[in-house]
């Protein structure tokens, strides 16, 4: 395949569809997408409502703004507030509520708060602006952090002091094993997250067939990937089989990228423990700078509150992102929580579950009730 139709042909998808109906058969299945990017192509396609009612797929925390914290989200407003201060952020951050407000509510009170497409768009920004003080707010998972850590190693080559990173990159391993401990959700299987595995590969993923006996395929992000990743899991659990597959051949490698996995190495370590959002503290979940980049650290560099602080009590995005709930059982789903007013970060990200739902779904829940969970009529 060499264009962006063929992944979404009807023909191919109808007969993917027929593959993953006959290898269902009458049994449930439920399986966790963990990237936020296969949830929105889910629910832009309408892919949920062509599966057969016995295969039910559920979101993770793999949107990395919906992750963060509403602490972490003051702890970024009160550096921006520092005086002398220039804070960068990419453009979801923005509008991430904290306990008092966000980033753009900081701006309008007189913070300078800027957005930027990479952190090599901060680090130009420093370099413009020698007596001032640059922070970039480092956000993602191991997708962006290569991209964090060669912006560090050219600020330190190039000697520029007025440069510094709040760190928040998270990894994607422990918070599936996070969800794989949980009480709360019992699966059958992951499409495994493709933008992280680009980087990490398959390999960091063996744990969850060889410890958890579950089969994980890592999935492309068009419609074909996911219902071909879909009868994958399905072929190995008839086959009696528990692996880690690749389906997004075309970009992902068993080692993933040699190169990037040496840059994070050179420059970030893991955190002893960090929180996440609905899932609480994670050990080792997250990187921060190591002690040759402190000089770097914005943590360090700043007075940084580090409060702990409650989601709102009619927020459910924690239970969104265990895959507990659906978007929609949210009591404050499309009225008092949309993305023009979020009261949670799954409302407000690109990725975020709860804004797939509102920009693509909007009427799954009334379908669910009036005409039975797959018995609407979608088209690719």
């Amino acid at each position: 395949m060499r264009f962006v139709d063929e992944y979404r042909d009807p023909t191919a998808a109808r007969a993917l569809v027929a593959q993953i109906t006959a290898l269902a058969g009458d049994d449930e299945f439920k399986f966790m997408e963990v990237c936020g990017g296969h949830t929105h192509t889910i629910y832009r396609h309408g892919i949920e409502h062509i599966l057969p009612a016995s295969v039910e797929l559920v979101h993770g925390p793999g949107c990395p703004v919906c992750v963060i914290p509403m602490g972490r989200v003051d702890d970024a407003i009160a550096v921006a507030k520092e005086p002398g201060v220039i804070f960068t952020s990419f453009g979801d951050m923005m509008r991430v509520p904290g306990s008092k407000g966000n980033l753009l509510k900081a701006k309008a009170e007189g913070a300078d708060v800027r957005f930027v497409y990479s952190p090599l768009d901060a680090l130009r920004i420093a370099v413009d602006n020698p007596d001032r003080e640059v922070v970039f707010f480092a956000v993602g998972f191991e997708t962006t952090a290569p991209s964090t850590a060669i912006t560090l190693l050219q600020a330190r080559a190039r000697g520029v002091s007025n440069f510094s990173v709040f760190c928040n990159h998270v990894t994607i391993v422990p918070p599936i094993k996070a969800i794989l401990e949980s009480p709360d959700l019992r699966l059958n299987g992951f499409l495994g997250p493709g933008h992280v595995s680009t980087v990490v590969g398959q390999r960091p993923y063996r744990f969850v067939s060889a410890q958890y006996g579950k089969p994980l395929v890592t999935a492309g992000f068009e419609p074909l990937d996911i219902l071909h990743a879909i009868a994958m899991l399905l072929t190995q659990i008839r086959e009696g089989r528990c692996e880690i597959e690749n389906q997004y051949s075309r970009v992902v490698r068993e080692e993933g990228n040699p190169r990037a996995l040496a840059i994070l190495e050179e420059v970030f370590e893991l955190r002893p423990h960090f929180e996440w959002r609905g899932l609480g503290f994670i050990s080792q979940s997250a990187l921060k700078l190591r002690s040759e980049f402190e000089q770097f650290d914005a943590e360090l560099r700043y007075h940084v509150p580090g409060v702990r602080v409650a989601d709102p009590k009619a927020c459910q995005c924690g239970e969104v992102l265990k895959g507990v709930i659906k978007p929609w059982e949210c009591k404050v789903f499309g009225t008092a929580c949309t993305p023009e007013t979020p009261i949670g970060t799954c409302m407000v990200s690109s990725e975020g579950a709860c804004a797939a739902y509102y920009n693509f779904g909007r009427m799954h829940r009334e379908a669910a009730v009036t005409l039975g969970r797959k018995s609407v009529t979608a088209t690719l």
